[in-house]
């Protein structure tokens, strides 16, 4: 099972990284991302709305769905509507992407009164639904928004170094744990979680931001180079720390409702949200250290 997680790893991140090349070439509108961030919320919010649908809890697909899909594409709308090259502030896209959020709750209270037909269900619907726009739908775009966190041009060398750091995050725990791993982390929430485990989630992460940063700022912009050693590795355990909580929160998700994985879509990973679990929960710390670490560094 380890061999088979290292190589549909190295197959998946390979390709991901082909689309990131393309959207990079296609402009500031970024559309490349943006199917792929849609594609995501079809099936995520599916995976999402068929998890949570036990005990008294209903949420609707369609409207999960929409409503995440409204979030993710109001973001978008300043960099796909920019005139003559010119980029708009990110600030907009924030803006527009937490207006749409807070719609997003207006408008399930909203279907909740309508479709109000005695006590007892209602409230849980409507935290379902809110919990899964919440979840899928505003971490997504708050994890797109790491396209533009540093400019238009070169913005999925910050991209890239979330998804690096927690995927080797990820792939670090999973080893560790499986070589070496004896005592339980959280064994009522995630049996199969261990302390090495989580040891090894921080060594992969930070080892993964280190080669990252090393490599790659010359290859997206002339005049950059790799910032202190120390800030990368930084950047990359707080990563792995974050991604690993991402992991077992998404863990209490399924340990509440009763279930192992997501949805079975990938042999010895189960679903879309369980690959997606740890960048998902990271992303608005990638983004807060983006804006905070000396990430790069310009020469003069």
């Amino acid at each position: 099972m380890l061999g088979w997680r290292l190589l549909v790893s190295a197959i998946l991140i390979p390709l991901l990284f082909g689309l990131f090349y393309l959207d990079q070439r296609a402009g500031v509108g970024a559309p490349y991302l943006l199917g792929l961030c849609c594609l995501l919320v079809l099936r995520g919010s599916w995976e999402l709305t068929h998890l949570l649908k036990v005990r008294k809890l209903a949420p609707s697909y369609p409207m999960v769905c929409i409503l995440s899909l409204l979030i993710c594409i109001m973001a978008w709308i300043p960099f796909l509507t920019s005139l003559d090259g010119q980029t708009p502030p990110q600030t907009l896209s924030l803006a527009l992407m937490a207006v749409a959020f807070a719609v997003s709750i207006l408008l399930i209270f909203l279907k909740g009164a309508i479709q109000f037909q005695e006590p007892g269900q209602s409230m849980e619907t409507i935290g379902a639904e809110i919990l899964s726009v919440s979840y899928l739908g505003f971490l997504l775009a708050m994890l797109a928004e790491l396209r533009w966190v540093i400019g238009p041009e070169t913005g999925y060398i910050a991209l890239g170094s979330l998804i690096i750091s927690a995927k080797m995050g990820d792939i670090g725990g999973y080893t560790f744990g499986r070589l070496w791993g004896k005592q339980k982390l959280v064994p009522r929430l995630s049996p199969g979680k261990t302390w090495v485990g989580g040891y090894g989630a921080l060594f992969g992460a930070a080892l993964g931001s280190f080669l990252w940063f090393q490599i790659t700022p010359a290859l997206f912009h002339s005049n950059w180079s790799a910032p202190a050693w120390y800030w990368s590795i930084l950047f990359g355990a707080v990563i792995g720390l974050v991604g690993l909580v991402g992991d077992l929160c998404e863990s209490l998700i399924k340990r509440d409702v009763g279930k192992k994985d997501s949805a079975e879509l990938l042999p010895g990973f189960g679903g879309l949200l369980d690959l997606l679990d740890s960048p998902l929960y990271a992303g608005p710390v990638a983004f807060l250290m983006w804006k905070l670490l000396p990430l790069i560094t310009v020469s003069s």
